[in-house]
């Protein structure tokens, strides 16, 4: 069952939404070549609990950490381990957290120092998708709108959408109804109405679609081994339109970026 949220609740899921989107801005300023996963793990426990939040994926479904960290070939759900970054590499950074009884769930795709064209493309490419797939997140539209823009968008491009993995409506539970795939048709699915809340995440892969999973229960990556990105929002519908509950703002101030691409999505409370 779908859980409308009152504009009460939506604030609260905004304030935990925000706490995710700095999180992932004090991160940005750490992934460079040498570091750790586990270390920006251990930074991004702390950072959560600090801002009086608790890590919103550390024990949720057993997983062991408080991020997702999932380099290069790895679409989801890695786990943080000790093997140094290095450059040329990619690093998804998911993140949750859980306050005032409401999730923040967001994710984004870093670059480790130099990458290469091909993959710098890959990354912009899955960000517009993102914002493509949030366009149709509206009163009245349907899941499969938001999946169809996705899908087409990417596929267009020649990449794989992944279709095993899906965002997900989002409030007092980290999973909610709807799913929300990456892929579609148009005119199909539940129907978007005021007070809905979700995650958007598009997962693209520069190759085949397919996927497997390790061993360790968690980890998602290609099945041909190219790297795959993924980036997350969480996001509301306002008065009848898409409104963002979380930002990147705070990870383009840490990386120098200039960019207005969320200033159609953001109301004049929202990120103050």
């Amino acid at each position: 069952m779908i859980q409308i949220k009152t504009a009460e609740e939506i604030e609260l899921m905004r304030e935990s939404a925000l706490i995710v989107s700095k999180t992932l801005g004090m991160i940005a300023a750490e992934v460079k070549p040498g570091v750790t996963t586990l270390k920006l793990d251990t930074m991004a426990e702390a950072f959560i609990r600090d801002h009086g939040a608790v890590p919103g994926f550390l024990g949720l479904y057993d997983f062991p950490n408080s991020l997702c960290m999932s380099p290069n070939a790895q679409v989801v759900h890695g786990i943080p381990n000790n093997k140094p970054l290095i450059e040329g590499d990619i690093i998804s950074i998911d993140c949750g957290a859980l306050k005032n009884d409401f999730y923040g769930d967001h994710a984004y795709t870093f670059e480790v120092g130099e990458v290469t064209p091909e993959i710098k493309k890959l990354l912009d490419i899955t960000k517009q998708s993102l914002y493509v797939g949030i366009r149709q997140f509206k009163a009245g539209n349907r899941v499969g709108d938001v999946g169809f823009a996705i899908q087409k968008f990417t596929e267009d491009h020649g990449y794989g959408v992944v279709r095993e993995l899906v965002g997900h409506g989002l409030g007092r539970k980290m999973h909610e109804d709807p799913e929300m795939p990456n892929y579609g048709r148009r005119g199909r699915g539940k129907k978007f109405v005021e007070g809905m809340t979700v995650a958007i995440e598009p997962m693209i892969n520069l190759g085949t679609k397919n996927i497997k999973q390790l061993k360790d229960g968690w980890t998602i990556l290609t099945a041909d081994g190219k790297p795959s990105a993924h980036f997350e929002h969480d996001v509301a519908i306002v008065n009848g339109k898409p409104e963002l509950l979380s930002t990147f703002k705070y990870v383009y101030e840490a990386l120098g970026i200039s960019s207005d691409e969320e200033s159609e999505f953001i109301s004049s409370v929202a990120n103050s």
